[in-house]
């Protein structure tokens, strides 16, 4: 797997980039800003993208934004300090395909890194707690809101177990099925609830009530 690092802490990137190594990935290239960001996927054309939200000039999420507009199928995981909903929120509009807080572990940012190449998008699951907790409560508008009808007893207890960051893998076994099948369900709850990814999903369901209390 080719990764980026978008970092404007050079220190911080060097002892992110040799961490990743002794794990097998390859560094392609790094980064110190948005800008630079920008220039380096387009010379070397990473798979994934990990990077930061505060930056001079440029920062994470307009870069963030400008990425997926020129590079729909490179994956970036925001990597950040920050655990405000609102930088959250802003990285599930823009499409981010994780969203890890530098506190992460070593073991949950390979296993993220890993997810992401199979196509799922990760929160830290502290993160995803606290954003079904910061959710359930707000006020949706009965007309614009999706009916629980539309998903299938299946489907919402899959999505409830993935809500809890409960791997697809482990969500198979506890459900006796195949990790495919969970992927194919998933798919399925994304055509649905017309959204673009599974963060998008969750919130969307969490906000509508589909997901009960976790």
């Amino acid at each position: 797997m080719k990764l980026m690092l978008v970092d404007d802490h050079a220190l911080f990137i060097e002892g992110l980039s040799y961490l990743l190594k002794t794990y097998g990935f390859e560094i392609a290239c790094v980064a110190n800003s948005g800008k630079e960001a920008l220039e380096q996927a387009a010379v070397h054309q990473p798979e994934v993208i990990l990077m930061d939200i505060c930056m001079p000039g440029l920062s994470g999420f307009d870069t963030l934004r400008l990425l997926k507009v020129q590079y729909p199928a490179m994956k970036v995981v925001m990597l950040t300090a920050s655990q405000g909903d609102e930088d959250l929120f802003q990285a599930i509009k823009y499409g981010a395909d994780g969203y890890l807080l530098k506190s992460t572990g070593a073991a949950e940012l390979v296993e993220t890194l890993r997810g992401i190449r199979r196509g799922e998008t990760f929160l830290s699951s502290s993160l995803a707690a606290h954003l079904l907790v910061e959710l359930k409560d707000f006020e949706v508008d009965k007309d614009s809101a999706l009916p629980q009808k539309t998903l299938t007893p299946r489907q919402l207890e899959i999505l409830q177990l993935v809500a809890q960051g409960v791997s697809y893998k482990d969500v198979a076994d506890a459900l006796g099925l195949t990790e495919r099948t969970i992927k194919y369900h998933m798919g399925n709850i994304v055509e649905i609830l017309h959204l673009e990814n599974r963060s998008q999903v969750i919130a969307h369901a969490a906000k509508l009530g589909i997901i009960k209390d976790v």
